[in-house]
């Protein structure tokens, strides 16, 4: 599961970079990568990333709210002690 979180950790943080280059400079990294494509154009390399990242980004926001779960229920039962 450690190999998991890891992998999603860094596959959102090239998310978050390519979006950051979007917004500072409207540069498409991962286009860019994969191709040399201008900006917003897509192959099946890149939309496999794109799609990657998403799966990435939902599996963290699950994560999140798992642990987020897991410490609320660990503090009423100390609450109860």
């Amino acid at each position: 599961m450690k190999k998991l979180d890891t992998l999603a950790a860094a596959l959102v943080l090239v998310g978050g970079l390519n979006w950051g280059l979007v917004a500072v400079a409207k540069f498409d990294l991962v286009a860019w990568i994969f191709g040399g494509m201008d900006f917003g154009e897509t192959n099946a390399a890149s939309r496999v990333v794109y799609g990657l990242v998403g799966l990435a980004a939902v599996y963290g926001v699950g994560s999140l709210l798992s642990s987020r779960h897991a410490t609320a229920g660990s503090a009423a039962t100390a609450g109860a002690r």
